[in-house]
């Protein structure tokens, strides 16, 4: 077998790992007693407004922040890549792919701090802002997968009689899925990173280790935030990886 038949399977058993890595560290750190002292010290850097919550529950709220903002980010970007690209909105599609471009150039705590004085602290402006980041890249690569479908292939399905609608779901879509799941998965990535910051609003999640530690100028808990957030970073993008076509 060449090398460069073996790369994909490569690639593949990386993420696999990769995607298992997480929930094996997770579900260790959830049978009772096992691992136990490792992680006792955390609660002693957790502040009152953490709820002196446990590991687990501090991973639950990053994911159900990241999961929660990456399907708001998927309802409102994708229609809106599909929307701009139709062959009578190029003003529209300019406009959008400059307001996008503008956006990469924005400072995430810019976006979470702007949001604070209209919906308060906790949840609702992290979310909001992880939103905002996140559609970035998603709507970039949708319109940039979306404009990339080979014009012949869209003329042969107007030829065999299909709808409009048709063709979106049957031809476009299905074609430009690649370049959109590269997408997908950098706004996962650069969410994961960005709802640590979320914490200093009160919003939770593993960004509280960070606080803290940072807080009580204590090195440990920082480092642990901060990889176990990378962990989780890397363990969903290479999930993500496993449902994208061809793996990549």
């Amino acid at each position: 077998m060449t090398a460069a038949a073996t790369r994909p399977r490569q690639r593949n058993l990386t993420a696999t790992v990769l995607a298992l890595l997480w929930p094996t560290l997770l579900l260790i750190c959830l049978i009772p007693g096992v691992l136990s002292n490792l992680f006792a010290p955390l609660s002693a850097g957790i502040s009152p407004e953490t709820g002196d919550r446990p590991l687990w529950q501090l991973t639950l709220t990053h994911l159900g922040m990241v999961f929660g903002a990456e399907l708001i980010v998927l309802l409102i970007g994708v229609p809106l890549a599909v929307f701009v690209t139709r062959p009578d909105r190029a003003a529209l599609l300019r406009l959008t792919e400059t307001i996008t471009g503008l956006g990469q150039t924005v400072p995430t705590i810019a976006i979470l701090a702007l949001a604070v004085p209209t919906l308060g602290l906790g949840l609702p402006p992290t979310v909001l802002g992880l939103v905002l980041y996140g559609l970035v890249p998603v709507v970039s690569n949708g319109i940039a997968g979306l404009l990339a479908v080979d014009k012949g292939v869209m003329d042969a399905a107007r030829g065999v009689g299909m709808t409009p609608f048709q063709r979106l779901m049957r031809v476009e879509l299905p074609l430009s899925l690649p370049v959109l799941m590269a997408g997908i998965r950098t706004s996962t990535v650069y969410n994961v990173g960005t709802a640590t910051i979320g914490a200093a609003l009160g919003a939770g999640g593993l960004g509280s280790l960070i606080i803290n530690g940072l807080s009580q100028q204590n090195t440990g808990l920082v480092l642990i935030g901060a990889v176990l957030a990378g962990l989780l970073a890397l363990s969903l993008d290479a999930l993500l990886e496993l449902f994208s076509p061809n793996g990549r």
